[in-house]
Order: C-alpha cells, then structure tokens, then sequence
C-alpha cells in the first residue's frame, strides 16, 4: 500500500536530491527496505507522509555522506548540441546544490513530492511556519540563482552557421 502510494513522489524527490535517475530507483529501494525492517506507525495520512519522507532524506543524506567520503570522477562531459532545455536543467541541479541543505530539501518536497507544509514538518522535524518560510527563502535565492545563470548563458558566444558559396552561372 505505502509504496503504490508514495513510490513515485518519492523517486522525483530523491531524483532531484541526487541529480540522477538511476540513482533515485536505487535510493527509493532502500527507503523501502528500511521501511520494510521497521513497524509501520499508526498515525494519519499526512504524518505518514511525513515519516515516509524522513527516511527518504536520511537515505539521500546517508549516499552523499558515503560518495563524499569516496569521490568519483565525472566522465560525462555537457553536450552543447542537446540544446536548452539540458542547460535549463544544469542551471537548476547548480541552482539547487548551492542551496543549504535543509532549504534544498524542504524545496524539494513542495515542489516535486507536492507534500503538505504539515507534512514536511513532520519529515524535517521543523514547524509549519518554519517551512513556509524557508520555502520561500529557497525559491528567492533559485529564481536570483536562476536568472544570473540563464543570463550568463543567452550572453554566451554567438555561433553563426556559414552559408554556402553562391554559385554564379
């Protein structure tokens, strides 16, 4: 039931917390094994919600605490030729990372898990005014974030595309 229920609120949440999908399939099955090796608390909907999420956030917290103690190194590098929407979504990932950290996740379970404020409070262990406002202290610095980086890169070099010699008959 919990996992037909939160399964895919909790994937594009730990999805965005990690920059990377096939990670967020991994690190939702291990909320759910941790789930799985607990008691279920009986308590409403939304703190439900709350604990669900809870344990998402110290998984997530758990894999960056484990990949900082063993970096790897990128491969990959950014291709130009995907076009803007990449960049729009590489302009968030930086936006989003140089949030703090309890901002970035509060942020993160409004907007992508669509939690209630009482639910992130119970998952965050924050009160509801509390989150309200960090909510909106993490959407001003995005969109400051956000706008510095999508003007930085329409302002980029111009590429222009020769055009072919004219013929003369």
């Amino acid at each position: 039931m919990l996992f037909a229920l939160y399964h895919d609120r909790l994937r594009r949440y730990l999805g965005r917390a990690s920059g990377d999908s096939e990670l967020a399939r991994d690190l939702t099955q291990e909320v759910f094994l941790r789930v799985s090796r607990v008691s279920i608390p009986v308590a409403p909907e939304n703190q439900l919600a709350g604990w669900l999420f809870r344990i998402a956030r110290n998984v997530a917290h758990d894999h960056h605490r484990q990949r900082h103690r063993r970096p790897e190194v990128a491969l990959g590098t950014t291709d130009r030729a995907a076009g803007a929407t990449q960049e729009n979504a590489t302009a968030l990932n930086q936006a989003l990372s140089t949030l703090p950290e309890l901002d970035r996740d509060v942020f993160l379970l409004r907007e992508l898990s669509g939690l209630s404020y009482d639910e992130i409070a119970n998952a965050c262990e924050l009160t509801p005014d509390a989150v309200r406002n960090r909510i909106h202290r993490a959407r001003l610095q995005l969109r400051d974030r956000l706008a510095a980086s999508l003007a930085t890169l329409r302002a980029g070099p111009i590429r222009l595309i020769p055009r072919p010699p004219r013929v003369t008959p």
